[in-house]
């Protein structure tokens, strides 16, 4: 059964990627599809794209939040959410910040910068 509920899972997945793909953008479609596959998660990723929260750097992808930055490594984020509340074995649970770095790739709302994160965080 659960093999069953996790297929039924990535093809929710599936589908708001592949519509993302072909849109280009993030439209109430798409939109939709996010919130029922991660709900609030997805609020919270959305609001960081339009944002323009989700920088690129040399090195590192990072999502700004409201009190830290994360780093996002391909499907990974070292956040409390990721690590506590998420199962490591499902590959849909995602945190709002992996979303974000994923919407925005996909609709090109990534803010590039041409530096190095590590180098910046010596700043911060």
């Amino acid at each position: 059964m659960r093999d069953e509920r996790q297929a039924g899972a990535v093809t929710a997945v599936d589908d708001w990627q592949t519509a993302l793909d072909e849109a280009g953008e993030l439209d109430a479609t798409t939109t939709q599809q996010l919130l029922r596959a991660h709900g609030s998660r997805a609020s919270r990723a959305i609001e960081a794209v339009a944002e323009s929260r989700v920088k690129q750097y040399n090195d590192f992808t990072v999502v700004v939040g409201h009190r830290e930055e994360y780093v996002v490594e391909g499907r990974g984020c070292a956040c409390e959410d990721a690590r506590y509340n998420l199962d490591p074995e499902d590959p849909t649970q995602l945190c709002w910040h992996v979303l974000a770095a994923e919407i925005a790739t996909r609709i090109g709302a990534v803010d590039h910068h041409d530096m190095w994160y590590s180098e910046v965080r010596e700043f911060i």
